[in-house]
């Protein structure tokens, strides 16, 4: 398999996991007093679209690295 094959498919796995997580979620620390620790996690939602145009992206370098001659 060519190198344009396997970024495709790893972009495929990734658009089709964004799309069923609905985004990802990043944890932050919002205050630090003594052995106290307050951490805040916030949810950063992908649209639906972007998640699809990344497995598009993907399926069109699947189909670009099987269409390269040896």
């Amino acid at each position: 398999m060519r190198a344009a094959s396997w970024v495709g498919i790893a972009l495929i796995i990734v658009g089709v996991a964004l799309f069923l997580s609905g985004g990802f979620t990043s944890k932050e620390t919002v205050a630090d007093i003594g052995p106290l620790k307050v951490s805040a996690e916030e949810k950063h939602p992908v649209p639906p679209w972007a998640a699809g145009l990344v497995v598009v992206a993907g399926i069109g370098l699947v189909a670009m690295g099987a269409r390269q001659k040896t």
